[in-house]
């Protein structure tokens, strides 16, 4: 911690805060983890859903975010934070993300592999989901939003269809 608070000091400024944290499992989760949830995001818009049900599932996204990324290690405050919540709102609600872009491509009807041979960058959240996936399969933790990413990136199940599985779902409480 000691050398981040020294960059902390040296890099930032009035226009540019910087946080510390000694956190790193649960940052790099919240990193990569955003971006699976950003191909869902990006498919509610590419669906025409609306912003409260996006708002919906992100905030759900949040809840799975947690419970994952605790059963790999991450701390849950961590998820709560900037690396977490913020970078999970900044690249689900925007139209720069390259992963809400594939998502959004995948909603209005676009294969998957025209969207990929026609981008300049990689979407990390394609083989983000599948590593997402299979630890959620090992560690037995419900992760139903990145269950219907993955039928939509690797068994091409429509992303109209996979909204309606994630609807059909049993109600619950929303702690759970």
């Amino acid at each position: 911690m000691e050398c981040g608070a020294e960059l902390q000091n040296y890099l930032g400024s009035p226009r540019f805060r910087i946080y510390t944290s000694d956190q790193v499992t649960g940052i790099e989760l919240g990193g990569a983890l955003k971006n699976v949830f950003a191909l869902a995001a990006g498919a509610s818009d590419g669906l025409g859903l609306g912003d409260n049900a996006k708002a919906a599932l992100v905030t759900r996204a949040l809840a799975e975010l947690v419970r994952l990324g605790k059963a790999m290690g991450g701390e849950a405050q961590t998820f709560y934070g900037l690396s977490g919540a913020g970078d999970l709102v900044a690249t689900c609600f925007s139209q720069h993300s390259r992963n809400w872009q594939v998502g959004n491509r995948l909603g209005r009807g676009e294969p998957l592999a025209q969207i990929t041979k026609s981008m300049q960058m990689v979407a990390e959240g394609i083989p983000t989901t599948r590593s997402a996936y299979e630890c959620a399969r090992k560690l037995n933790i419900d992760t139903p939003i990145i269950d219907q990413v993955y039928t939509m990136i690797y068994e091409g199940k429509k992303p109209a269809q996979a909204l309606e599985e994630l609807l059909r779902r049993d109600q619950k409480a929303e702690s759970r």
